[in-house]
């Protein structure tokens, strides 16, 4: 009760750099952000729940959603090895499950094509490194607006059962 609103949000940094995890997370803490910390964007997929397994090479990737692993938003950075963040927002992006979290890209390169990019694809920000706590309170109405979004697709459901059963009664 005495919880902020904040601290119900669950937030995913993603980002090869242990300092630049560690500092992004102590900034989102700061703001009682819930952080789960990857270092790789193949692990935030796994901690997702799309399965990209090597082994699995003759299937298409499956995703599994795993009820427990609820993400509000995604923070990730640009420039990492094997796949990069602008890779995983398309992943993203083209998840059916998953394309609705919203994607924030952090770069340390402040490259305009870069940043139109990724925009264009898809992300809410494009913040440059290092990340500052003004960067942070720029996440609050993606997390709201995400939040208003997952009521929005619950409530008409119930509001035309209502309907219907006060129709039906009168």
């Amino acid at each position: 009760m005495g919880m902020s609103a904040a601290a119900q949000f669950h937030v995913l940094a993603v980002d090869d750099s242990l300092i630049d995890r560690m500092l992004i997370e102590r900034l989102l803490k700061t703001s009682s952000f819930h952080v789960t910390t990857v270092d790789s964007a193949i692990k935030a997929l796994q901690y997702l729940g799309m399965v990209e397994d090597k082994l699995k090479s003759y299937e298409t990737p499956e995703i599994h959603q795993d009820a427990e692993v609820n993400v509000n938003l995604i923070i990730t950075d640009y420039c990492m090895p094997e796949m990069t963040g602008h890779d995983l927002l398309r992943k993203i992006k083209e998840s059916n499950s998953l394309k609705d979290i919203p994607v924030v890209i952090m770069s340390s390169e402040n490259v305009p094509s870069r940043i139109n990019r990724c925009l264009e694809d898809g992300a809410e920000e494009f913040f440059l490194k290092p990340v500052q706590q003004s960067d942070v309170n720029k996440l609050k109405p993606h997390l709201l607006k995400s939040r208003s979004k997952e009521e929005e697709e619950t409530q008409p459901s119930n509001n035309n059962k209502r309907r219907t059963r006060i129709k039906c009664t009168i």
